[in-house]
């Protein structure tokens, strides 16, 4: 008897998924094919980049190779090329780099390249600081100390990654000009930051040397 009610009970269940299948097999078929073609497209497109980071590094790569062997207008080329087609990871490095190599031959061209990847926030505060400092090195022996003051003391504050060589760059540019009191300034800071790499320390404890007396006391 048992039997049965177990052949009514099975055939109840297989009547119920058969009327299922006939309204939504069309939907579930859908749902596997979809899914199916997610992870086809997802992994399409991770291998397409990679393959576009791996090129990205042959180009890079190869332009620093140029850069090396004194071929600064190729090798800014190359980096150029990087900075437009290649990944995120690459973009920034080589638009910093094809800003140095075009400071080999036109430091005002570089200095532009510097300002336009320091006002783009969206490679980060610190590739913007970098890119800002580079900058102020190659505008230190040249520039007024009042341009040089609004450039790098955003970088000189407590904190920031570069603030060590921003306070030697503006010391600099203040002691060129004879500002002894803003020389002074930025020294001390240097001198009174634990965390002074101990190359600018040196340097700036003989720049604090040729400082004129009343500066000092």
């Amino acid at each position: 008897m048992a039997d049965i009610f177990n052949e009514v009970d099975e055939a109840v269940r297989r009547d119920r998924l058969e009327k299922l299948w006939q309204r939504y097999g069309v939907y579930i078929i859908a749902l596997v094919v979809l899914v199916i073609a997610g992870v086809g497209a997802w992994r399409g497109y991770d291998y397409w980049q990679g393959k576009k980071a791996a090129e990205a590094g042959a180009t890079f790569e190869a332009a620093m190779t140029l850069a090396e062997a004194g071929k600064h207008q190729e090798a800014a080329d190359a980096f150029a090329k990087v900075a437009k087609e290649g990944v995120a990871g690459y973009r920034t490095l080589a638009r910093l780099r094809e800003a140095a190599e075009i400071g080999t031959r036109d430091a005002k061209a570089a200095v532009a390249a510097y300002d336009a990847l320091a006002a783009d926030s969206s490679i980060g505060q610190r590739f913007q600081d970098l890119a800002a400092l580079r900058a102020g090195f190659l505008l230190v022996d040249t520039a007024p100390f009042n341009d040089m003051s609004q450039r790098l003391e955003p970088l000189a504050a407590a904190g920031r990654t570069f603030r060590h060589s921003a306070r030697e760059l503006l010391a600099l540019s203040a002691w060129r000009v004879n500002d002894s009191a803003a020389a002074r300034r930025f020294a001390e800071q240097i001198i009174n930051d634990g965390e002074t790499p101990g190359s600018i320390r040196s340097r700036i404890e003989v720049l604090m040397a040729m400082l004129p007396a009343a500066a000092k006391s």
